[in-house]
């Protein structure tokens, strides 16, 4: 019993001089990466027009610059962006057509399913496609 009580005054002693442990990264470990599929077609590029998979955290799949896409979705997730957002019903957008060019993009990113479609047609279309490179792969080589 004396050992017992000794043992307990000692661990007292050492947890108060180290401290507090610092929290377990609990939340990146406990969570599952981020997966997409991406389906590209009518780029002009038909080595483009294919399906691929992107895994984050860690990278992963086959997606033809899976490093780049995963460091663009982390920099829109640190600004508080949502990449996979409509662009608003209120939004006025240039009258321009940028091309057949569609994508759809399916899966779970940062905890939320994912289900968005990526087209060329207007101005603002335009420019939620181009934010997203290389996440989508550009037509244009």
């Amino acid at each position: 019993m004396l050992r017992l009580a000794a043992f307990a005054v000692t661990s007292a002693l050492a947890a108060t001089v180290a401290g507090p442990l610092p929290p377990l990264p609990l939340g990146r470990l406990l969570a599952t990466p981020d997966r997409l599929t991406i389906s590209m077609a009518d780029t002009g590029n038909r080595r483009l027009d294919r399906e691929y998979r992107l895994e984050c955290g860690p990278v992963g799949g086959d997606h033809p610059e899976a490093e780049g896409a995963c460091a663009r979705l982390d920099q829109l997730a640190r600004e508080g962006k949502d990449p996979f957002a409509p662009v608003s019903k209120r939004q006025i957008c240039t009258m321009q057509n940028g091309g057949p060019a569609t994508a759809r993009i399916t899966g779970t990113w940062n905890g939320y399913k994912v289900d968005a479609t990526f087209r060329r047609t207007d101005g603002c279309e335009i420019r939620r496609w181009d934010e997203l490179e290389p996440l989508l792969p550009s037509g244009r080589s």
